[in-house]
């Protein structure tokens, strides 16, 4: 299985970084009016929007490349998440567009934001 590319720093992703955790949770509404709750998963999912800047071009092939291995949001890799450490092993990229943008030497920029799949 893929794994997500590090940056030459051996980080993940760079500060400000976000990341979320989300349940999925459905209501069934009766006739009666009364709701029915239920989680639709035994636990949560989490997210993280990876926004990078300063890349170098290797680091920029490496993520465009991985990004075209997974064929976008298709593949699932491995992700460490950066605050905690813990590895997500059925991951994805959430969209399946990839903008690279390349201001000068040492200053590309990615952003991407990459999701827990459900097991």
């Amino acid at each position: 299985m893929a794994t997500f590319p590090l940056l030459k720093t051996n980080a993940v992703t760079q500060y400000p970084a976000t990341k979320a955790v989300q349940f999925r949770n459905q209501a069934l509404r009766f006739v009666d009016g009364a709701e029915q709750r239920y989680r639709d998963g035994a636990s949560a999912l989490h997210c993280w929007e990876i926004r990078l800047s300063e890349l170098d071009e290797s680091e920029m092939a490496a993520l465009e490349g991985f990004f075209i291995q997974n064929q976008g949001r298709f593949g699932s890799f491995s992700f460490t998440d950066p605050w905690d450490g813990t590895v997500y092993s059925n991951c994805s990229v959430k969209g399946d567009d990839l903008t690279l943008e390349a201001n000068a030497e040492l200053q590309g920029r990615i952003s991407l934001t990459v999701v827990e799949n459900r097991n």
